[in-house]
């Protein structure tokens, strides 16, 4: 039985090869890259060791193939995810631009993400589940946000938390319903896992610190604050703390923040301190953007412990003297 469920979007990445390369004109791509943030989040989350099922549909095509042959593989349980004859895998066109901001082109709402329903989201999916995690990329379409809605009333049903990472995409917001299910779900989330940009959006015109307040005035319990490459931290209602960035170098940034918040969950289920479990979501984001593709930097626990240690050694000329 899983002890993480989530719902959404599976889909393929093709990314641009050229930093700067406008999706309106003719390019080199890479990929496809097995994608879809609920995706990267299980992939993760069940590469460490923490059972996890995730609900979607894809297309009865190769990229639909790519995503569960890399899904299972990583031991994620898509028993619940549709494979649909007469649609397509959702694919998701991507650019980066040099200070570090990124354009997406999403085919989901006409595609196999965009065919899912309340209906296909059952109460066995939630038997033994301790949290329904989700994302605020998969409210892209009123179908989806039903879907959602249903998931969230049976996951409760089943005793377990919710956890909810808004990863806010402006290109998604435009669509009718986005932003509403956004600030709903964000209040009936136990865990909040935002970024800056997410931060601005809840809780626009304050100040860090009081957006953390704000929060936690909502049912939230735990927030744990995605900083990038400034590291991360967390809040309840007795404590704040910090844990800074590890070192490493940026190739594609798509993922990491849920790598990171996948960890932060996996660590919170396996009853870590909170300096270590926020130490490992930042290890796990460090991991993630070191490579091109929005999974192929996630890490098993062998690959984030063997990060961390390395970390830790002080650099050459360092060593203390005895």
């Amino acid at each position: 039985m899983p002890e993480i469920v989530t719902v959404g979007e599976l889909l393929v990445d093709v990314l641009a090869e050229t930093v700067g390369q406008a999706l309106s004109a003719p390019g080199r791509y890479l990929g496809p890259y097995p994608s879809g943030a609920p995706a990267i989040f299980a992939d993760q989350a069940a590469r460490l060791g923490v059972a996890t099922a995730i609900a979607g549909a894809v297309g009865a095509d190769a990229f639909g193939k790519a995503v569960l042959d890399r899904l299972r593989a990583s031991g994620v349980d898509v028993g619940a995810v549709r494979v649909l004859d007469d649609a397509t895998t959702g694919v998701a066109f991507a650019t980066y631009f040099a200070d570090g901001g990124r354009e997406f082109l999403f085919h989901m709402k006409d595609a196999a993400p965009g065919r899912f329903r309340a209906d296909d989201v059952t109460a066995a999916l939630f038997a033994g589940c301790r949290f329904f995690h989700i994302m605020g990329s998969s409210l892209f379409s009123p179908p989806m946000i039903a879907a959602i809605r249903r998931g969230i009333a049976l996951a409760e049903a089943a005793g377990a938390r919710i956890s909810f990472d808004p990863n806010i995409r402006p290109a998604l917001l435009r669509a009718p319903g986005v932003a509403e299910a956004i600030h709903e779900i964000a209040r009936r989330a136990d865990i909040l896992m935002p970024s800056e940009v997410d931060l601005a959006f809840l809780c626009p015109g304050e100040e860090v610190e009081a957006a953390l307040e704000t929060l936690l005035s909502w049912r939230a319990s735990r927030v744990f604050l995605k900083l990038g490459a400034a590291g991360s931290r967390y809040a309840d209602r007795s404590q704040r703390l910090s844990a800074p960035p590890f070192a490493t170098t940026e190739i594609d940034p798509t993922g990491a923040g849920d790598c990171a918040g996948a960890t932060f969950l996996a660590s919170l289920l396996r009853d870590l301190p909170l300096e270590r479990s926020l130490a490992r979501a930042n290890a796990a984001g460090a991991l993630a953007v070191a490579k091109r593709g929005p999974m192929e930097g996630n890490s098993d626990e062998a690959t984030l412990s063997a990060f961390i240690a390395d970390a830790a050694k002080p650099a050459p000329g360092q060593e203390k003297r005895g």
